[in-house]
């Protein structure tokens, strides 16, 4: 199993597999697990238990244990650090986008990702690296940054 040492990383990785235009790997609906436990509107279930500032435990479970193939991490092209990514809600239905819950600090899975030739929102987005551009630059990956 390849192991990823930024699990926010690995969550703009899996947004593009599952949620991007293309997906290759199955959705993970949290409104459906949640329904199948009774709970209606996951939004409310946070708020209402304090698990906003939180990536909820059974989304963190899932997506930590989901093995990506080597042969789907190649596919990856493009990643987008969008603090708006879909793959966020259903970690964490009612967060806001005001904290660093869903900061990238490391870019050392880039080394997992050898097609990755552009990255976006990198300025305005969830990556807390320092020297990523320089990181970018060395890969020879892409940037919106000016």
């Amino acid at each position: 199993m390849i192991q990823f040492r930024d699990f926010n990383l690995k969550l703009l990785v899996l947004e593009e597999l599952m949620y991007g235009p293309d997906p290759l790997l199955p959705v993970y609906d949290l409104s459906e697990r949640l329904a199948g436990r009774g709970i209606g509107d996951p939004t409310s279930y946070v708020l209402e238990h304090g698990l906003h500032a939180q990536v909820l435990p059974e989304s963190r479970a899932h997506f930590e244990a989901l093995d990506i193939p080597a042969e789907l991490l190649a596919r990856v092209e493009e990643l987008c650090f969008d603090a708006g990514a879909e793959i966020f809600r259903h970690c964490a239905p009612a967060w806001d986008g005001e904290d660093d819950l869903f900061d990238v600090r490391s870019l050392d899975d880039l080394v997992l990702l050898p097609n990755l030739r552009e990255v976006t929102f990198v300025e305005d987005g969830v990556l807390a690296v320092a020297d990523a551009a320089e990181v970018f630059a060395a890969r020879g990956i892409e940037t919106d940054l000016d």
